[in-house]
């Protein structure tokens, strides 16, 4: 399987982190490694003094294609989850791509409920919410995508073929703790929630590796 997220797609979220909106999808990857479930940890390795949770509406493909057309996109979409894309933001900052800050193990907790596209339609209007100890930090919606999940979708397939089970993380919105003042960032005994409407809420302790 695939994990392919999409980096700065609410104008905001690259506001805040001083850039400017794209023109294009910015796509980066995950790799397996990464993925956990509810309730399990993540793990802050020894390298990152500063990670971050992205709270994200993530679409897992359900049946494979190759340069889909967006009018066609919603068949080829087997449901939704709610994601983490997790960061080291002092090693994404210090490269000049973010595989590694990325890529750690643990830095993709992902929700069992898959919910159908009968359900959600295009997750076009949906709540996003990140909470850490209880306290809101993320809350946007996803009408607030500057690529939509159809566009996405067709998109990412025109460069990979999509098979059945990858997953598109389809990027955050705005409150992520290094765009705060004072920067706020993951401890070892916090409890980090992403809630996405209409899916529930993925819930993970973080500890030290």
């Amino acid at each position: 399987m695939k994990i392919i997220c999409i980096g700065r797609n609410y104008a905001e979220h690259a506001a805040e982190l001083g850039d400017d909106p794209p023109t294009e999808p910015l796509i980066f990857g995950k790799f397996e490694n990464t993925l956990i479930g509810p309730g399990d940890a993540i793990v802050i390795p020894p390298e990152a003094t500063h990670v971050d949770a992205e709270a994200e509406l993530a679409v897992e493909i359900g049946t494979g294609g190759h340069r889909i057309d967006t009018a066609d996109a919603l068949s080829h979409i087997g449901g939704y989850r709610a994601a983490n894309d997790v960061s080291a933001r002092n090693i994404q900052y210090a490269e000049s791509q973010w595989t590694r800050a990325k890529g750690f193990d643990t830095f993709c907790p992902l929700s069992e409920a898959l919910v159908p596209v009968s359900e959600l339609g295009d997750g076009s209007g949906l709540r996003v919410v990140q909470r850490l100890n209880g306290e809101v930090l993320q809350d946007g919606n996803t009408n607030d995508l500057i690529f939509s999940v159809p566009f996405l979708v067709s998109y990412v397939s025109n460069v990979f073929t999509l098979e059945p089970g990858d997953l598109i993380l389809t990027g955050t919105p705005p409150g992520v703790g290094w765009a705060r003042d004072p920067k706020v960032k993951l401890n070892p005994g916090d409890m980090v929630e992403v809630e996405v409407e209409g899916i529930g809420i993925l819930s993970n302790p973080v500890v030290a590796g």
